[in-house]
């Protein structure tokens, strides 16, 4: 894992701009960002997401090719990047335990969109980025497996919320509006 900056993402999304779209396209389909968390500790990074981001919002990558197929979301990998949080090590649907999502975590991963989305291209939307329990349930659309996530078999819920006893799947929706918010106040 190497850890880089706002600036040093944006370049290698620039340097992986052409190579995602192509992917992408190659399915018919823009490229997309899925918004998970590790499930494991603070401090502990997977490399099956191209980004992940500690507790002190620090971001590091897996990869420094944005466009490489990682196993982050089910028959979704190809054309995406996949990022998460480093954090919900033990959560269930009703309690984030003792590990949740911390508001500099937060605060980073809508930064980390609102860069992706602005160079790739893409609209901070439903359609273009998801949670991984948005995606199991196939809400942008693409009906490419049977649903898995946050409002069907529960299998996937990462983001679903952000803390525990917020309103269930509201956790894209302020990502989203987050990473929104920085594309005009950045």
């Amino acid at each position: 894992m190497k850890g880089v900056t706002l600036e040093e993402l944006r370049q290698l999304a620039l340097d992986s701009k052409a190579s995602l779209w192509q992917k992408a396209c190659s399915l018919n389909r823009e490229v997309k960002l899925y918004l998970h968390w590790s499930a494991g500790h603070y401090g502990q990074f997977f490399d099956d997401y191209h980004i992940n981001i500690d507790r002190d919002g620090s971001v590091y990558v897996s990869t420094e090719d944005l466009s490489a197929v990682l196993a982050h979301t089910w028959r979704r990998n190809t054309g995406s990047v996949g990022m998460a949080l480093a954090c919900c090590y033990g959560a269930t649907t009703k309690d984030l335990g003792n590990e949740p999502p911390t508001a500099a975590q937060m605060e980073a991963m809508a930064q980390v969109i609102s860069v992706l989305a602005s160079v790739l291209g893409i609209p901070i939307d439903l359609q273009h980025v998801l949670t991984h329990g948005e995606a199991g349930d196939n809400m942008d659309g693409l009906d490419i497996t049977e649903k898995y996530g946050m409002n069907s078999t529960c299998e996937r819920w990462d983001i679903a919320i952000l803390h525990t006893g917020d309103g269930w799947g509201s956790g894209g929706d302020i990502l989203r509006g987050k990473a929104i918010w920085y594309q005009y106040h950045s």
